[in-house]
């Protein structure tokens, strides 16, 4: 694709831990075009080449918008420059004390992960504020002046300061800000007040100290890629995804860095909502299942669901509104195992791209999903274009020697055992986001994508009873369309604690207001017109004397309260199977969601053509789940299936990031976004 002619394209880059996709969309004619490149060490330099190996001008780009695990890397590697945290004396272990649970309550040797800041980077002063906002201990002005001689002596220029009870009232906070800013005029503060007003000192505490220590990586990063992209002749402004489903501008990063933490996942489930969409689904369940991991959440009547509550290692929360995901150590090269007691396992372990499955002859031993999927002929020979060949002797031996002769099964029974264990592990999850949140999976449509999603979406969809799967048009890049999907979006939130019959709606309503102006204000420093700005509200509420609460939406300018109550029994009951009509309610915590909007990307549509496919391009035998032998299966292009086209099962269908398993019984549609779905008939 080359726009030398000057066409105007929008382009979104996703860098993962082995590639960094792009995904190009002409804004003229709606079409996509896509490229996937090794990630580099900086990744700055596989953005760049990949937006080369794309054939884009940086001249021609009307918007980037971009999804990084860089965050997420910082802070699992613990990589990013010194910082230190100021808290109320009696509270500097807060952080690592954490909640006192584990990740494996059974578990008991298992090492936890180290707080992000060591104990020696935790100092504390004097204060005091209590539950309802009174300051019963000012600051100790020379105590604060000594920590501030202490951290210039050290050559920190990165500060979070966590006060208790400061989300009620802040001045205290504000006050040891001013201090630190006396004597060091060019360090960088963040208040937990700011970064997150909520009850709860560790999650407070911790969310502050993320955004703390990540601020300076994304800052720099950000400020960095645009520049370079600038220099190149981009206009624009930077756009990275973050936790919420939206973007930030690299100058909004530098302040609200930890929610960069969720990047790359949160892109996935934006594009299969738009996927199903498409499709004509607002139910639908994401499966995106790559090289390690598979990435799963759940989309109900259109809407995403978001959470509070999510870390990217246990015991570490981060409190920024993030879009609910689950992640399971299941993914293409995922190997097989056998345990103690003598049973097959799959995952989380993983071969990783080095030295990678069995079958690219790279070193691997233990056999993968990947080896069992091109033993059986799912998968053919040659992948990524004919880049990377495949070794199926390798592969054989490998499944023989691991689990055929332990179990005593064929090599072709070992290698489907091995492909339904990472079924079973997937459809489990999937089971946690939808039945166990009330959802029923036989009115979802199951959104198969990733490099791996395509060879098990059937399989899943049979074992879940759900009624249809559906394949985008680029699987293997679809994360990265989903940056190009998303708006500019801030949430704000405040404590707000009072009974539901007992409220103040008018001061309910000035705090919405409140927050909305700030909103406002930050959206304006993004640049972004006031035509363009858009506010929701939502208030948490619980049952009085519970502390787990649900979000439930509500108008501006709230006259009553009667609809949110009603809605927040009707969620409460869908979610945790009970509801108490008559019990008392109370509000904890207001929320607002400022979204300066975006010019959404729209796919090209196409004419529906005959039903009958092109000729394959070849056959080769491939063993299926309900067969006993294998069946010469024929082998098409996708590139060459047109909409309106229909593939009779048995049949794969290959493309340069992706291959799709048509099962016998089952028809592949490609509709007029070039969308494949695939009706899966229920088993009685």
């Amino acid at each position: 694709m080359n726009t030398s002619a000057g066409q105007s394209v929008r382009v979104a880059c996703d860098v993962g831990g082995t590639f960094t996709d792009v995904c190009v969309l002409n804004e003229d004619s709606g079409e996509i075009h896509v490229a996937k490149t090794p990630t580099t060490v900086d990744p700055i330099d596989g953005v760049l080449t990949g937006i080369d190996a794309a054939d884009v001008a940086l001249k021609d780009i009307a918007l980037f918008s971009h999804g990084t695990t860089l965050a997420t890397n910082a802070l699992i590697t613990r990589r990013f420059p010194p910082a230190l945290m100021i808290t109320t004396k009696g509270f500097r272990d807060v952080i690592e004390i954490r909640r006192g649970t584990r990740d494996d309550l059974w578990d008991t040797y298992k090492e936890m992960a180290p707080p992000y800041l060591s104990r020696r980077d935790r100092l504390s002063v004097s204060e005091r504020v209590d539950y309802a906002g009174k300051i019963i201990e000012e600051v100790d002005e020379k105590e604060a002046r000594e920590l501030a001689r202490i951290i210039k002596k050290r050559n920190i220029s990165n500060v979070a300061i966590c006060f208790v009870n400061s989300f009620v009232n802040s001045k205290n906070e504000e006050k040891m800000r001013d201090i630190l800013l006396e004597e060091i005029p060019n360090i960088k503060v963040s208040l937990s007040s700011e970064i997150m007003p909520e009850i709860f000192e560790h999650e407070r505490f911790n969310t502050t100290v993320a955004n703390t220590v990540l601020s300076p990586v994304a800052g720099d990063y950000g400020a960095e890629l645009e520049g370079r992209m600038k220099d190149g002749g981009y206009k624009g402004e930077v756009l990275l995804l973050h936790s919420g489903g939206g973007v930030m501008t690299a100058k909004g990063a530098t302040h609200f860095a930890a929610r960069l933490a969720a990047s790359g996942i949160a892109a996935g489930a934006i594009a299969s909502r738009f996927i199903a969409e498409l499709a004509g689904y607002k139910n639908s369940i994401s499966l995106d299942m790559g090289g390690t991991s598979t990435d799963i959440s759940l989309c109900s009547d259109g809407e995403l669901h978001i959470t509070n509550d999510w870390h990217v290692e246990y015991g570490y929360p981060i409190r920024f509104p993030s879009i609910e995901v689950l992640t399971i150590g299941a993914g293409g090269g995922s190997l097989a195992w056998r345990d103690a007691a003598g049973a097959l396992r799959n995952g989380p372990q993983s071969a990783g791209s080095e030295p990678g499955p069995v079958c690219y002859d790279r070193g691997g031993t233990e056999p993968t999903n990947c080896d069992a999927n091109v033993y059986l002929g799912r998968l053919g020979r040659k992948l990524a274009g004919g880049r990377v060949e495949l070794n199926v002797n390798l592969a054989e031996k490998a499944i023989e020697r691991v689990i055929g002769k332990p179990f005593g099964l064929s090599n072709e029974d070992a290698a489907l055992a091995i492909l339904k264990v990472a079924n079973a592990n997937m459809a489990d999850a999937v089971r946690l986001v939808s039945l166990r949140k009330g959802y029923d999976p036989r009115d979802f449509a199951l959104v198969a994508f990733g490099g791996a999603g395509a060879l098990h979406g059937v399989a899943l969809a049979r074992d879940l009873h759900i009624p249809v799967v559906l394949v985008p048009p680029n699987p293997g890049v679809t994360s990265a369309l989903g940056c190009l999907l998303v708006d500019i979006t801030h949430d704000l939130t405040q404590m707000y604690v009072a009974k539901v019959d007992g409220a103040d709606l008018g001061d309910l309503n000035a705090k919405f207001r409140a927050m909305e102006e700030e909103g406002r204000e930050r959206l304006a420093h993004e640049e972004i017109s006031p035509d363009r700005m858009m506010f929701e509200r939502f208030i948490d509420m619980r049952y009085l004397g519970q502390w787990r609460s649900m979000s439930i939406p509500v108008e501006s300018d709230i006259s009553d309260l009667d609809a949110a109550v009603q809605k927040f029994h009707q969620e409460h009951g869908r979610e945790h199977n009970y509801s108490r009509p008559d019990a008392p309610v109370e509000i904890c915590r207001v929320q607002v969601r400022a979204t300066g909007l975006n010019r959404k990307a729209e796919l090209a549509k196409h004419p529906l053509g005959p039903k009958e496919p092109p000729a394959p391009i070849g056959t080769r035998p491939v063993r299926f789940d309900e067969e006993e032998q294998r069946i010469e299966t024929p082998i098409y292009d996708r590139a060459s299936l047109h909409a309106g086209a229909q593939v009779q099962g048995p049949a794969v269908i290959e493309q340069l990031d992706s291959t799709i398993v048509v099962p016998p019984g089952i028809t592949a549609e490609v509709d007029q976004y070039l969308i494949i779905k695939m009706q899966v008939p229920q088993r009685s």
